[in-house]
């Protein structure tokens, strides 16, 4: 059965500057002559790797709620340049909208069990993920998303 992870998008104050660095990252590896792969490093490896592989997501929380996800498609350690364990997260690189759901802050990752995860925005509200996303936000506000 799937796991996911969960993590703050530090740094993004929206799915679109999520999006944005997403292509800024992968036309930086392009040019540097890398894989086309969608990488993102963390500090720690997960020990439940092979549960993340087999159809989990990492969920972005992006100021203050999750709005999206991305499918692992591998989970890769590694030890940097000072000898450190380190993982890469293979991910692709389209970003799934999901239902908003509010989450405090925390450091790092954590896992997040599929019957704990929100539903992809599509099938929760249908043609939800044309609308723009401060109303999006607006409306969850409101209880109405």
């Amino acid at each position: 059965m799937a796991l996911h992870l969960i993590k703050l998008c530090v740094g993004c104050d929206s799915v679109k500057d999520l999006e944005d660095w997403i292509r800024e990252k992968l036309t930086a590896r392009k040019r540097r002559g890398l894989s086309g792969e969608h990488m993102h490093r963390t500090r720690m490896v997960p020990k439940r790797a092979d549960e993340l592989r087999d159809g989990g997501s990492l969920y972005w929380v992006i100021r203050g709620e999750i709005m999206c996800r991305q499918r692992i498609r591998d989970v890769r350690p590694f030890v940097d340049k000072e000898g450190v364990g380190r993982c890469h997260l293979v991910l692709e690189p389209t970003l799934v909208l999901v239902e908003p759901r509010p989450w405090r802050a925390f450091q790092g990752w954590r896992y997040l069990a599929t019957k704990d995860a929100p539903g992809d925005l599509d099938r929760v509200a249908p043609g939800a993920k044309r609308m723009p996303e401060a109303l999006r936000r607006e409306l969850r506000e409101l209880g109405l998303l």
